[in-house]
């Protein structure tokens, strides 16, 4: 481990006061060097530090980040990265310049990151995980399938006719007075047999080809069936690579174990014993001569293939990480490059990226020579070096004849390659059990149900909500509401205040089903919101950062109301305060313009004003525009409220101006709430909250 040399003179000058309550026995001594392997070490000394310096929440965040960091450089990178994102205390940023070294390069193998590989690790239940998703997952195609490898045990058997063939005509012709009707026969024979075994194999193919196509249809009907009963909420918290992995990719990568490993692991068991055991009928010692370097190829290959399913499963795991990696770079590539971290964030594709590939190579650098061996065992060469040497002695002895060996020869040449497709075979239902289990956990990802299925949907009376005692946590027990109860009135609006964490987004958005509360029931003109046919019929929300399709301007507007008319989306537009801009495009409302965070807002304004739901929540809509563009976005959303139920997150204190009514929140509870408030009072309020 290396030194940490901490230079803690100034640091603790700052930070010893009972503000931070600190606790002098678990910190080391002032301008101690201290030896992490064997002191408090820089994971615990960071959870500890940070723990108090951000405190509360944050404790939480900390732990699950830093868990694990055993490597100094690592901690520090970590230590430096919250603190830009957390903080701006200064004594902390100079103590961090000081004391703590510079991520420059990547920590030495022996010193990497142990909880992430804790994190990825993977064992025998993985493999079986794999094993398990797949078999459900392929409950639907499981007659097919069963076709398919009954034709596939058919061509097999079929296979073995070509070689009984050719060895009687062989004798044939090679004895004093061949039949020429015999003779033709027999090619006829051999002909049609041949022909029928690749009409069968054709067939079984086929059969698994429509089966692949069946089950991949299924798949991704039941993938995006079940996302689109999925809280909205879990597709912000879903990386985007998942999903798509799971639709596109891993649906490919059952292609192989579906449409071919039926058929061809079934005709690579059945074909080589059909031509083994006609191989002894032949002769048995020419039959023990054709698998004379089976064997030995077998045993390479069954040492090879070790813990091929936990490995598989593991080196899938840090792909996907790597993966992950880049997706969160390009995510968050502006605020990386404005806080000048473009290396220390792409550092982590990069270690993501070593990971992989040390584990790769660690596993496959020995199984090379393994795998080389093998090969040679059962190379044409080697084969039919043993077959011609061994077989012209026995030739030589009268034990066997010419036909015969020339017979076995060729079927101690096909044997090898049966047993090389069952290992492709294996590697390939590895590959599909581990696509199968990222498969079956987008599909068991719990979706909003019904309150009461059995009962008949209801109407609200009226457009009013309200919050019964509603308290909501995260799955990672993180608790955002606590027993939050307020009724927001039909036709009135309703600004939601208080410091960033406190729970107004949680709150808000809980009415469009962002999330279904944990406790408590949320109600639309009296009814529960889980109970409301076509709730989206009732409510629209206009998020801070809309994610609008690659589309024209009229279609993004229209996804709102795809039956609209053009007056109709010039009007929307024209209420949001954008058809100005609109029109000075080049194409108008056909053009795919590069949109200004401003006008995105405000398309999707048009698109809730096109939309026309009684109830409408604005999730932080003016938090990111200059005062010209905010005072239009004012504007269309001050036209969007007329004659609604709004719900405003607010951030500043202009955003709450004639607002009927103010809930002001704290750390997942409420303070106050306020009707009509005066400037004093609203004041008073949002001084209380922090605002």
């Amino acid at each position: 481990m290396h030194d940490i040399d901490c230079v803690l003179k100034s640091f603790l000058g700052d930070f010893t006061s009972s503000e931070f309550d600190v606790d002098q026995a678990f910190l080391p001594a002032e301008g101690e060097v201290v030896q992490s392997a064997d002191h408090v070490g820089p994971l615990q000394w960071t959870q500890w530090f940070l723990g108090r310096v951000l405190g509360g929440w944050r404790e939480g965040f900390v732990t699950i980040a830093c868990h694990g960091r055993a490597e100094y450089r690592e901690t520090s990178f970590i230590l430096r990265t919250i603190i830009i994102h957390y903080t701006e205390i200064e004594p902390l940023n100079r103590f961090l310049r000081v004391g703590l070294p510079t991520h420059r390069e990547l920590p030495p193998r022996e010193l990497r990151d142990t909880a992430e590989e804790e994190k990825l690790d993977t064992d025998s239940h993985d493999n079986q995980a794999g094993q398990a998703a797949l078999g459900t997952l392929l409950t639907p195609v499981r007659g097919l399938l069963l076709t398919a490898r009954i034709l596939g045990g058919l061509s097999g058997l079929l296979s073995i006719a070509p070689y009984v063939a050719l060895v009687e005509l062989g004798r044939l012709l090679l004895s004093s007075t061949p039949d020429p009707e015999h003779v033709r026969n027999i090619t006829h024979i051999l002909v049609a047999t041949f022909l029928s075994q690749l009409f069968v194999h054709f067939l079984a193919l086929t059969v698994c080809h429509f089966a692949d196509l069946k089950l991949a249809g299924h798949i991704r009907r039941e993938l995006i069936t079940h996302m689109a009963q999925a809280p909205l909420s879990w597709f912000t918290a879903t990386n985007s690579s998942r999903v798509r992995k799971a639709v596109q990719d891993d649906t490919k990568t059952l292609h192989q174990l579906i449409a071919h490993a039926p058929v061809d692991t079934t005709f690579a068991i059945i074909s080589p014993i059909c031509l083994v055991a006609y191989a002894f009928v032949v002769n048995w010692r020419l039959g023990l001569l054709s698998i004379a370097t089976l064997p030995l190829y077998v045993l390479l290959q069954m040492f090879s293939m070790r813990d091929m399913g936990e490995k598989t499963a593991h080196m899938n795991q840090l792909l996907d990480h790597a993966s992950a990696t880049v997706v969160e770079f390009c995510d968050g590539i502006e605020v990386v490059r404005a806080f000048g971290r473009t290396n220390e964030a792409h550092s982590r594709f990069t270690q993501a990226s070593t990971r992989f590939v040390d584990f790769f190579l660690d596993w496959i650098k020995p199984l090379l020579r393994i795998s080389a061996l093998s090969e040679a065992v059962v190379s044409t060469s080697v084969l039919l070096f043993v077959n011609t040497a061994v077989g012209a002695l026995l030739v030589h002895a009268g034990h066997v004849g010419v036909v015969d060996l020339l017979t076995t020869t060729l079927i101690s040449l096909v044997v090898p390659g049966a047993v090389l497709v069952l290992g492709g075979s294996m590697w390939s239902y590895q590959l599909a059990g581990s696509a199968a289990v990222r498969i079956r956990h987008l599909i068991d990802t719990p979706t909003l149900t019904s309150h009461n299925p059995t009962e008949q949907k209801n109407t609200p009376a009226d457009t009013s909500v309200e919050f019964e005692n509603v308290t909501f946590s995260y799955n990672e027990g993180i608790t955002a509401l606590r027993n939050v109860s307020v009724t927001i009135p039909a036709g009135s609006t309703t600004a939601l205040v208080g410091p960033s964490g406190s729970g107004k987004s949680t709150l808000a958005t809980m009415i469009a089903r962002f999330n279904d509360p944990t406790s408590g029931v949320v109600r639309i003109g009296g009814v529960d919101i889980r109970d409301i046919d076509n709730l989206y019929e009732h409510v629209a929300f206009v998020l801070q950062t809309p994610h609008l399709p690659d589309l024209p301007v009229r279609e993004i507007i229209r996804l709102a109301k795809p039956e609209a008319t053009d007056e109709q989306v010039r009007q929307a537009a024209i209420g949001a305060h954008i058809w100005d801009e609109i029109a000075a495009l080049p194409n108008g409302l056909d053009s795919r313009a590069n949109l200004s965070g401003g006008q995105r807002q405000r398309l999707a304004i048009a698109q809730a004003l096109l939309a026309d739901r009684p109830i409408v929540i604005l999730d932080e809509a003016t938090t990111a525009t200059d005062p010209e563009v905010e005072a239009e976005v004012q504007a269309a959303l001050s036209h969007l409220a007329i004659g609604r139920t709004v719900i405003v997150i607010a951030h500043t204190a202009t955003s709450v101006i004639g607002v009927d009514q103010v809930v002001a929140l704290r750390d997942g509870q409420i303070v106050a709430v306020q009707s009509n408030p005066t400037h004093a009072e609203l004041s008073s309020l949002l001084g209380a909250v922090h605002v």
